[in-house]
């Protein structure tokens, strides 16, 4: 998040873009309704009319795929009718000409035809966002998780940009991360590119950096992704793999293909509190910690670094992550000797600029810092680029739109979406242990439209048969209005309905991150001959 979550609760208008948030991030969410009881307004960009929707001014019901051209309308419309901010375009962006032209050539009818979404609602968000002098953008996977995942983004870099919303209080661009370390991983470079705080591993002079402390040579070339390792097949480039506290059997598209490259691999090792499905699968499990059982910190998404005090000792014959990472690497030879995790979190601060002033004694008794804190004197940074972008000048990155990788067709006639609901988290693996959260939502439901349900004489609670290119899972019916005729919803927490069969595998080809926001489906009612064709149903 470039600003903090308190701060959405002063903003003037808070344009919210592929996020659910009153399920998938509550706490933020009452920000935002906190900001509404102060007179702000809300825009939703979303194709389902989610809770969240239902309280917002305008509600931009978009066609899935088509975020690029209805944010192109929206910059189209505040460029035409000046509410642009001039001043900062010139003395902190480049490149406003190239995205001013292309703005001017698009023609909104056509972005309405495009998307969905009328011209009058396109006109009204705009103005709405444009006029204010205080504008929030939020935004979370139903932007990312697209083969435009990347484009999508720097168009809602170019739409801040381009009014000045950012560099200030109240205002900014805020990606909502998916689970509570997120941010925290990444800034410590579990990315295939770079070291911790963002430095490239094929820069030598990070390399060398790197080098030095840790005494030991390292690769001066980018990893493989994750599509790269859990896709590659049985026989792929990787024989052996150690996955901690993730449960791709369940999170990655394309499942038959997951199984197939882990149950190909020479040696599989688990690391995770529970069995899961992943875990199932391997050759060892390392019985892990739990965040009670530890200390260290958390870096949340607004970029806090917290701290996590050890209430209990480990439970019988479970380890903290860093034991368990510090054992295997001495079995390797390559020793790690660290008399405690502040010690590791001095070194963190030693190799990572923006953790540079965080130690565990200024966290102690705090709400946290937020980086990038560079010395032991520096308070830490609640809003970015007050004076400057890292890069020096924003710069703006026109985009046009791209059609989804598979739109539903005669024999795959909706377009299913994929997302989080309130009572679970992820792929279950905690929350399905609670019997009151199971209580409350005890198996995979799928939204559909009241109008398709009587076209396919489906009742609420019939089980159905959702087939794609790639296999078929069977789910029961919830009629339901949030979706929009020919869409599907459902989530993706429950193994009894593993609905990652189903979606495809393509991916940005940036960012690598797959598509789990669009595929082509259909569907019939539960029936023993159709289970059975569904079941043999491949691309």
């Amino acid at each position: 998040m470039t600003n903090s979550i308190n701060e959405i609760e002063e903003a003037e208008v808070i344009l919210v873009s592929g996020s659910n948030t009153t399920e998938a991030h509550p706490q933020v969410a009452r920000r935002m309704f906190d900001a509404m009881d102060k007179g702000a307004k809300l825009i939703v960009i979303d194709p389902r009319r989610t809770r969240l929707a239902e309280f917002a001014t305008v509600h931009l019901n978009l066609r899935p795929g088509t975020d690029i051209p209805l944010l192109n309308g929206l910059m189209k419309v505040i460029l035409e009718e000046n509410f642009i901010d001039t001043l900062f375009i010139e003395m902190r962006t480049e490149n406003f000409i190239e995205l001013r032209d292309m703005l001017y050539a698009l023609d909104l009818d056509e972005i309405a035809s495009i998307t969905g979404v009328e011209v009058d609602k396109i006109r009204k968000a705009a103005r709405l966002y444009g006029r204010a002098k205080r504008s929030v953008i939020c935004y979370c996977l139903g932007i990312t998780q697209h083969v435009t995942g990347t484009a999508n983004v720097q168009a809602i870099a170019n739409l801040s940009m381009m009014t000045g919303n950012v560099e200030k209080e109240f205002t900014g661009v805020d990606p909502l991360r998916g689970q509570n370390n997120v941010q925290g991983a990444c800034d410590m470079g579990a990315l295939p590119n770079v070291f911790p705080s963002y430095q490239a591993v094929n820069n030598q002079d990070y390399r060398e950096k790197f080098e030095r402390v840790w005494k030991t040579d390292l690769p001066g070339e980018p990893g493989l992704d994750l599509l790269s390792m859990t896709h590659s097949g049985a026989k792929g480039p990787i024989r052996a793999m150690f996955i901690m506290g993730e449960n791709p059997m369940m999170s990655d598209p394309m499942l038959d293909k997951v199984e197939e490259t882990l149950t190909g691999l020479d040696f599989l090792v688990v690391s995770d509190l529970f069995l899961t499905e992943t875990a199932a699968l391997a050759h060892v499990v390392f019985p892990a910690a739990s965040f009670a059982e530890k200390t260290g910190t958390f870096t949340n998404t607004e970029r806090r670094v917290q701290m996590v005090r050890q209430a209990i000792d480990p439970i019988s014959g479970c380890r903290t992550d860093a034991d368990i990472i510090a054992g295997l690497a001495a079995r390797l030879g390559y020793p790690m000797s660290y008399e405690s995790p502040a010690e590791i979190m001095e070194e963190i601060a030693l190799l990572a600029p923006i953790y540079g002033g965080i130690r565990h004694d200024r966290l102690q008794g705090s709400w946290g810092l937020q980086w990038p804190c560079w010395d032991t004197n520096h308070p830490g940074t609640p809003f970015l680029h007050k004076y400057y972008f890292t890069r020096g000048r924003g710069h703006f990155i026109p985009g046009s739109h791209v059609e989804p990788s598979e739109n539903p067709c005669k024999d795959f006639p909706f377009y299913l979406n994929t997302g989080r609901i309130y009572h679970h988290y992820h792929t279950g693996t905690m929350t399905r242990k609670s019997a009151t959260l199971s209580r409350e939502s005890c198996e995979a439901l799928l939204q559909i439209h009241p109008d398709d349900a009587a076209k396919l004489l489906v009742r609420n609670g019939d089980m159905l048969c959702v087939a794609s290119r790639r296999g078929a899972i069977e789910v029961r019916a919830e009629i339901s209005s949030q979706v929009a005729p020919g869409s599907v919803y459902t989530s993706f927490h429950f193994n009894e309905a593993p609905i990652n069969r189903l979606t495809v595998d393509a991916n940005d080809p940036l960012s690598r991150c797959p598509e789990f926001k669009v595929c082509a489906v259909r569907i019939e009612k539960k029936c023993p001959d159709t289970a059975a064709a569904f079941r043999g149903t491949k691309s």
